[in-house]
């Protein structure tokens, strides 16, 4: 993404992705975040591997991502957006999950799978921000979650 991009919605590639969130192999779970629109959400897109870990021991016969792997990934989603939303106020802070509610898993997530990430804001005080995460894999709902994160010093 273009820092000058002022289309209505963005791209942040991977790159830039890793420029606003710590996390790196084998915890990033998001490779790129799409249709971003500041303070409102994104899509983070996630493509599922057999080369990831997890999948060594999650389970061998039968290789499903983890559900709490998936609602992270819907977290770091939601730290794209919170960090790219508040811009150069969010230099030097992260974003820390606070709680998860009402997480539901409807059906696994597999090697070969892609993972689109739809996480909406819906509310923010001070460095509170609460999102509404759906986890979807060829147009089906696979997993949902409520979550809140605070952005703080790094300290």
């Amino acid at each position: 993404m273009a820092e000058s991009d002022t289309a209505a919605s963005q791209t942040i590639e991977i790159n830039d992705v890793m420029k606003r969130i710590p996390h790196r192999y084998p915890f990033l779970m998001v490779d790129r975040v799409i249709n971003f629109v500041p303070f409102e959400g994104a899509i983070g897109v996630k493509n599922v591997s057999i080369n990831e870990p997890h999948f060594q021991g999650h389970f061998p016969e039968r290789p499903i991502m983890p559900g709490v792997l998936i609602v992270e990934s819907m977290a770091q989603t939601a730290g794209v957006v919170v960090v790219s939303s508040l811009g150069t106020d969010a230099e030097g802070k992260l974003v820390y999950f606070m709680s998860v509610e009402e997480a539901k898993f409807r059906r696994p997530v597999e090697p070969g799978d892609q993972l689109m990430i739809h996480v909406t804001r819906k509310q923010n005080r001070g460095p509170v921000w609460k999102f509404e995460g759906k986890a979807m894999v060829d147009g089906t709902l696979v997993a949902e979650a409520i979550f809140t994160a605070m952005i703080k010093d790094s300290e």
